[in-house]
């Protein structure tokens, strides 16, 4: 179909790869699934598999599951500021690996990982490196120069495609079997009649991610800049979370001593303020993020985490009013909190 060649060829484009090595999917978990659930299959003589302790429920879960099955998994650690230990991916690595899933960008943190170091020292070992680049396109380079994965996976909704709708970039020659069997849709790589709308639709947004690529990192990064330092100013319980100077230009994860971060979120959303704690997908959970917990953050600020995002459609005003509304929420639940009853809070401006 003309209208999927189409589209096939700018998601390409964003790789810089050929358009036949490009296979449309329905979503980044789908693609983490195949990756890691195709290349085990296809090796079964290699019973083990390196991630880390910070990557999307996708990708660790779908390892967690290998575990219970036999396979010795590698969860690879981060420091106090979520990078990861490469001595400790470096000693883990061997022939027998079957794969190795790392994601390019945090979800949560926004922390860039060198995943074109990973590859390549995957390459070396003749190991399968498959990248979770869900977070990244239009924010920091994609192109399999840059990234000599065997898999890279992105996902539609996250650079303004629908949701439901992702893709797949599977180096020619990589053997990996399939995750949907069925008919012969995209070249017998993924069963499933094919979603022509959304993928239409993830086409463009990968055009357009390449072509706004510039203001993601200039005038996105300036409005998340004087975001978090307007929160670190005026409220004394803020923490930044992550590194702060390789992470995604949009990105940034504060927590909040003594109080909760749903209750933040809570607030926020009764002012018109979208956020979210932890990541996306954990939303509706309780429990404190994994990548918070896997960082060593304090127990009192491990339940404050708070993420904030933004895109190219946000405005100086929309950080006005954020600055504005963040020191009353912060401080109104912190006069709630029987953990903070011994701090001093700062005078806040009305």
């Amino acid at each position: 179909m003309e209208s999927v060649d189409e589209a096939r060829a700018k998601v390409a484009a964003l790789f810089k790869c050929s358009p036949d090595e490009i296979v449309f999917l329905g979503s980044g978990s789908e693609g983490d699934n195949h990756a890691i659930k195709g290349t085990v299959e296809a090796y079964p003589e290699r019973r083990h598999i390196i991630t880390s302790r910070v990557e999307h429920p996708a990708v660790l879960h779908t390892c967690q599951n290998y575990a219970r099955k036999g396979y010795r998994v590698t969860m690879v650690g981060v420091d106090g500021q979520g990078r990861l230990d490469m001595d400790q991916f470096r000693d883990s690595l061997t022939e027998e690996t079957a794969i190795v899933s790392i994601m390019y960008a945090n979800n949560e943190t926004g922390n860039i990982y060198p995943v074109g170091e990973i590859a390549r020292l995957c390459r070396e070992k003749g190991v399968v490196c498959h990248v979770d680049a869900v977070q990244a396109p239009g924010k920091i380079p994609m192109d399999i120069d840059t990234i000599p994965a065997d898999m890279i996976t992105i996902s539609g909704h996250k650079l303004h495609a629908p949701k439901g709708v992702a893709a797949m970039y599977i180096r020619r020659g990589t053997r990996v079997r399939n995750l949907i069997s069925g008919g012969h849709q995209e070249s017998g790589r993924r069963a499933g009649t094919e979603n022509v709308p959304y993928i239409v639709g993830l086409g463009k947004a990968c055009e357009l991610a390449q072509t706004n690529f510039s203001e993601e990192n200039t005038r996105v990064k300036m409005l998340r800049d004087r975001l978090e330092k307007g929160i670190l100013d005026t409220i004394e319980v803020a923490n930044v979370n992550g590194d702060r100077e390789h992470r995604l230009p949009n990105t940034t994860n504060i927590s909040f001593e003594y109080i909760e971060g749903e209750a933040i979120l809570l607030l926020l959303d009764q002012h018109g303020i979208c956020a979210s704690s932890g990541s996306a997908c954990s939303s509706g959970s309780l429990e404190p993020s994994h990548v918070i917990r896997a960082m060593g953050v304090p127990f009192t600020r491990v339940h404050g985490s708070t993420r904030l995002s933004l895109s190219r459609y946000n405005t100086e005003e929309d950080i006005d009013y954020a600055l504005e509304v963040f020191p009353k929420v912060v401080e109104r639940l912190l006069e709630l909190s029987p953990y903070s009853k011994d701090r001093q809070p700062k005078p806040l401006q009305e």
